[in-house]
């Protein structure tokens, strides 16, 4: 039993995860989570550095949810953004933008 526990923990804790993702709502106008995140500087510099695909597919989710949400409407299910489909796409690139901003700021400590 003892052996088993940890896969169902995992499994419930996946499903956790999902129904948190569907509650938050973003998802149901189109918009992946990096799409939500608060544009402070260096998210800013970490938007700069995308591809242009990238930028302009993210640019296409954001003007359709603020469409969607001017008409107070929702996307049709089948074309909610899912959980398994949503990719950190603008993570590595901030991870990136963060770690050169706190090098500059200890190089400028010396």
């Amino acid at each position: 039993m003892a052996a088993r526990a940890p896969a169902a923990s995992g499994r419930l804790l996946m499903g956790l995860r999902k129904w948190y993702y569907n509650m938050s709502g973003f998802n149901k106008i189109g918009l992946m989570r990096d799409d939500t995140l608060y544009e402070d500087p260096d998210v800013k510099e970490a938007i700069t550095r995308l591809p242009e695909n990238v930028y302009n597919d993210r640019m296409f989710r954001i003007k359709r949810a603020l469409d969607l949400s001017m008409k107070v409407q929702i996307l049709p299910k089948d074309q909610w953004t899912k959980y398994e489909e949503d990719v950190n796409y603008l993570t590595p690139y901030l991870e990136e933008v963060i770690r050169e901003r706190k090098e500059r700021e200890e190089w400028m400590k010396k």
